[in-house]
């Protein structure tokens, strides 16, 4: 598994990096060798803040943790994501190694029974016109709706399907089409 760290806001010591570079790759077992990892500490209003992302198989993986100990937020986050894993085993079989989930000897035993694995039903289904717009205008149109998220033909980028989304720190974001 390959490695890469990002430092916001802090600088830490090696060891950090050492811990969170040995806790991820329990991880690894359920990835070819060629998975990357990306690992972003931070500290925001006296919380030690890890950003995990993990990426193999084609499939992307993202936990986000926040605690008083940036060990504490490793740990969590790597718990998020092998919980992902796990909630998704029989989905995500076909794109993980063969062996990820064959019991070895030194893992350890739960009784805890795993949630049942429900299937994706979509619920409802909307058509709506995609009408070319500006950034600016699917912003407000968003707001307007008090959505998190609006779908729209981006103007700026000659009428590509671009979504436009509220993140959690108050900004905005935009996914935009590759032509």
């Amino acid at each position: 598994m390959k490695f890469q760290y990002s430092e916001k806001k802090v600088k830490l010591p090696g060891n950090v990096h050492a811990y969170a570079e040995k806790k991820v790759m329990k991880l690894a077992r359920y990835f070819e060798e060629d998975a990357e990892a990306l690992v972003v500490f931070s500290v925001e209003k006296n919380r030690n803040k890890v950003e995990l992302t993990v990426h193999g198989a084609g499939t992307w993986f993202r936990a986000s943790e926040s605690t008083s100990d940036m060990f504490a937020s490793i740990d969590a986050a790597v718990g998020t994501i092998e919980g992902q894993i796990r909630k998704n085993k029989t989905r995500l079989a076909r794109r993980l190694r063969q062996d990820a989930f064959v019991r070895s000897v030194q893992e350890e035993t739960s009784f805890v029974p795993e949630p049942n694995e429900d299937e994706y039903n979509i619920e409802r289904v909307k058509k709506f016109y995609f009408k070319p717009m500006r950034r600016e205008e699917a912003i407000l149109q968003m707001n307007l709706l008090e959505h998190d998220f609006f779908a729209f033909r981006d103007e700026d980028n000659g009428g590509s399907f671009a979504v436009v989304y509220r993140r959690k720190d108050g900004g905005y974001g935009l996914i935009d089409d590759e032509k």
